[in-house]
């Protein structure tokens, strides 16, 4: 009984400091956002009185308003992209029978292997040819046509619905469309509720490829905008960090809408090391 009292109390000692290492950047975060400039070190978490015009001066000095209907736009295009063809894609290779399906999926699985830097200049090539510098398409086509990590999440989760649906469907004259469609992709949503908050975090928090493409504030996404608010010698920390909460309060909006759904389809999938 001892044992499984300490072991328990362990856990939750491991657990609580897992999150304050998670949480405390973003507590630090929404405290100085509320403090002078002048008061930035001090220790009192809730300044008094808190400077709530630091968020509106962030209003002033960049238009994170277009900024981040911008990034929304972009994450939202991107993230039906990736659910649409890595769902499309896992349903082919977990369900569907045709010469070289293992291999090809190995092959496109070792895609993951590749750094991201890596294909960043062919892509930049790619979109200077094509005449989408500075614009929306640079943005949005690179990453709309599914990934292989989405695609193996997807195949893991069709592999895990019985196959009598399918037996039933085809049995009831459906094509492979409809099968997929109509049958299998609504008992899916974890899985796409996974792929979908992640592929929206990931084109959210993307700085690299942003900084490459765009150069007009005017399809600018809210991570070039905070890089462009620091100053060259010197940063004006609380506004800083006031736009950094802002851009923040979204995803955790999104997570808290979708966390049921998130943690379900981590755990069914396979994911969760299960």
């Amino acid at each position: 009984m001892n044992r499984r009292l300490v072991r328990g109390l362990l856990i939750y000692v491991a657990l609580i400091a897992v999150a304050w290492c998670a949480l405390a950047p973003i507590l630090w975060s929404l405290s100085a956002s509320l403090k002078s400039e002048g008061k930035l070190t001090d220790p009192a978490p809730v300044p008094i009185p808190p400077q709530w015009s630091n968020y509106g001066e962030v209003f002033e000095l960049m238009p994170i308003g277009r900024m981040l209907l911008n990034t929304t736009v972009y994450a939202a295009c991107v993230t039906a992209g990736q659910v649409f063809f890595c769902s499309l894609a896992g349903y082919a290779f977990a369900r569907l029978r045709f010469p070289g399906r293992e291999a090809l999926f190995v092959g496109y699985l070792a895609t993951l292997m590749v750094p991201l830097t890596v294909t960043v200049i062919p892509q930049f090539l790619l979109m200077r040819a094509l005449g989408w510098m500075d614009t929306p398409w640079a943005m949005i086509v690179p990453g709309l046509f599914g990934s292989a990590f989405g695609t193996y999440l997807m195949r893991q989760f069709f592999r895990t619905l019985p196959v009598e649906l399918e037996e039933a469907a085809t049995l009831d004259g459906c094509t492979p469309w409809q099968i997929y469609w109509r049958v299998l992709l609504p008992h899916t949503r974890p899985a796409v509720m996974v792929l979908a908050v992640l592929t929206w975090i990931t084109v959210w928090n993307d700085f690299l490829w942003p900084l490459i493409m765009i150069q007009r504030n005017e399809y600018a996404t809210v991570t070039l905008g905070l890089v462009r608010l620091q100053g060259q010698y010197t940063t004006n920390w609380p506004i800083l960090m006031a736009a950094a909460t802002l851009i923040l309060l979204p995803l955790l909006l999104i997570y808290a809408i979708a966390q049921r759904a998130f943690v379900r389809g981590i755990a069914m999938s396979g994911l969760g090391g299960r």
